[in-house]
């Protein structure tokens, strides 16, 4: 799936990935390809991605929002 991760100040990550976890306020869940759609605000916490290639990445944040439409996830983040 596409991903973007962006806050006020930079974009973060912006490239494919296979699974993205988020911290939401109703509690962590994880995304993958072909997901539905879904929107929801997220809280202090990590979000953890794992590309395509295997790697794996981790971003702190403070709070923000998640949107997912059609295997394209952004997410908008308060860092």
């Amino acid at each position: 799936m596409k991903v973007e991760i962006i806050s006020p100040n930079a974009t973060l990550f912006k490239g494919e990935a296979t699974s993205v976890t988020v911290p939401s306020k109703m509690g962590p869940f994880t995304l993958l390809e072909h997901h539905a759609a879904i929107v929801a605000i997220l809280e202090k916490g990590k979000i953890r991605l794992t590309e395509n290639s295997g790697d794996q990445k981790e971003f702190t944040i403070k709070g923000g929002f998640t949107e997912n439409h059609n295997n394209q996830l952004t997410i908008c983040v308060e860092l």
